[in-house]
């Protein structure tokens, strides 16, 4: 029963993280669906199409995202994510909030920390 509960948290926190992480690949240049998925999996941050596709979708309607086609040698057009303006500015939002909990949570992993009365 433990390990259900610990697959769900590890899903949801993934999910929670996963379009901060697309946010972050897209800063460098754009890409397309699978460029991300395998360099989410390169980064072991396994994620499906199925969960991804949507996303995008919705972060593209949203403003955040555009995309561009372009032609593929080995097979039909590919869909080429960018950021925009938007885009950039939740990036540096998500990025500053990020680091925020990130230092949060090292002072309360460090076994040194004690709280105080």
């Amino acid at each position: 029963m433990a390990e259900i509960k610990v697959e769900n948290l590890k899903a949801q926190m993934r999910k929670g993280m996963l379009e901060f992480c697309v946010l972050l690949i897209l800063r460098h240049r754009p890409a397309y669906t699978y460029e991300l998925i395998a360099t989410l999996k390169k980064a072991h941050l396994i994620v499906v199409e199925g969960t991804l596709y949507p996303m995008l979708t919705r972060m593209k309607n949203s403003g955040m995202l555009t995309y561009t086609w372009v032609e593929s040698q080995s097979g039909p057009p590919r869909k080429y994510y960018s950021l925009t303006p938007k885009g950039i500015e939740l990036l540096e939002t998500l990025r500053a909030v990020y680091d925020e909990i990130n230092v949060a949570v090292g002072i309360l992993l460090d076994e040194s920390f004690t709280v105080s009365d």
